[in-house]
């Protein structure tokens, strides 16, 4: 599986001419769903979903299946059985790729801000991408897509969200408000001059791919 990172928390996976995208929003570049067979979004937040982006997409290709949760689901009204709403424990096949979905809620944020619905897929018992939540999937994870940056984490959660997930990479995502410093910062606590995660930590800039599996 080749693994590629788009901007913010959009990532595409490959796989014999096959491609998944998950979460192309309102920050990611728009070849992220250039060839796109299907598309999972985690939640309805503008950074993992952008209804005008996928309506365009799916218009360019009758073929393009969506998985989400209910909430997004019923935001792409139209599109028929193309778009399906799952949830958690439920898996199901997307582009040849299987997938389980884990987690029901968004992180907490603050007591006054209203929380969404966030569902997390893990792709072919190998990829987590949690959206944005801190899920521990009750499986082995072998790559976490790791979101470093958010109004809902601290660093310090992430060390145990690592440690508790324990992968055997972690790949940075949700970066997209950082800069180069505050990159730097994250980096050092989850890399190697940090207390220690258990797990090798890798920031993917935008348009980096790597192999998985």
């Amino acid at each position: 599986m080749l693994l590629t990172k788009f901007g913010h928390a959009c990532v595409r996976m490959e796989r014999d001419g096959r491609r998944l995208v998950v979460d192309p929003g309102g920050l990611t570049e728009a070849q992220a769903l250039d060839g796109a067979d299907a598309v999972l979004v985690t939640h309805e937040h503008f950074d993992h979903f952008d209804e005008a982006v996928l309506r365009e997409a799916a218009l360019r290709n009758p073929a393009l299946r969506i998985w989400t949760n209910s909430s997004v689901a019923g935001q792409l009204d139209g599109l028929g059985a193309r778009v399906t709403a799952v949830g958690e424990g439920e898996s199901f096949t997307a582009a040849g790729f299987d997938v389980q979905v884990h987690g029901t809620w968004h992180a907490p944020i603050h007591p006054d801000v209203p929380r969404v619905g966030n569902i997390g897929f893990l792709v072919d018992d190998a990829l987590f991408h949690p959206g944005d939540a801190l899920t521990v999937p009750d499986t082995t994870v072998d790559t976490l897509l790791l979101p470093v940056h958010g109004p809902w984490s601290t660093t310090g959660q992430l060390i145990d969200y690592v440690r508790a997930v324990a992968p055997r990479q972690a790949c940075a995502i949700h970066d997209g408000a950082l800069n180069d410093v505050g990159g730097a910062m994250i980096r050092g606590f989850l890399g190697d001059k940090g207390p220690g995660t258990g797990a090798p930590y890798r920031h993917l800039t935008a348009g980096t791919s790597l192999t998985i599996g």
